[in-house]
């Protein structure tokens, strides 16, 4: 092999590489977000239905966008349920998309699984797409528990 077909084939290894790499970063930058509880804007989403979710009148409701066939969601319901037996006082709705896809197309549900927290006024306070950390969870309820 001559070195102009050396330099042409450790061109193609090394363009390969940087791919692979731009691949990586990516995902991992996604990955890096999923699960992650926002804060979402009350106010922009005061005008949004929420009748038919069955939110608690109480307190913080943790509303969970599932499937069955949704691998992630069992975790997703794991964690929340930990979660809401913790605090107390925090109602668990677990919404089928398959079966509701108006509420999901509603609250603009892109994924499964995702995770929505209503304060005590239906007004949506936190979002997460992905498995949420229960950590996570309980920061974002104890201020609507105060």
């Amino acid at each position: 092999m001559g070195w102009g077909k050396a330099a042409h084939v450790i061109n193609a290894i090394v363009a390969a590489l940087g791919v692979l790499a731009l691949a990586a970063g990516l995902g991992w930058l996604l990955t890096r977000r999923a699960g992650a509880v926002r804060a979402s804007d009350p106010e922009s989403t005061r005008e949004l239905d929420t009748t038919d979710l069955g939110l608690s009148g109480t307190g913080p409701t943790l509303v969970h966008f599932s499937a069955t066939w949704c691998g992630p969601c069992a975790r997703v319901r794991q964690v929340i349920d930990q979660v809401s037996e913790d605090l107390g006082g925090v109602a668990h709705v677990e919404i089928d998309m398959d079966a509701n896809p108006d509420a999901a197309r509603r609250l603009s549900v892109l994924s499964l699984p995702t995770t929505f927290i209503f304060d005590v006024d239906g007004r949506q306070r936190y979002r997460a797409s992905g498995v949420p950390k229960a950590g996570d969870l309980r920061s974002a309820l104890s201020e609507l528990l105060a």
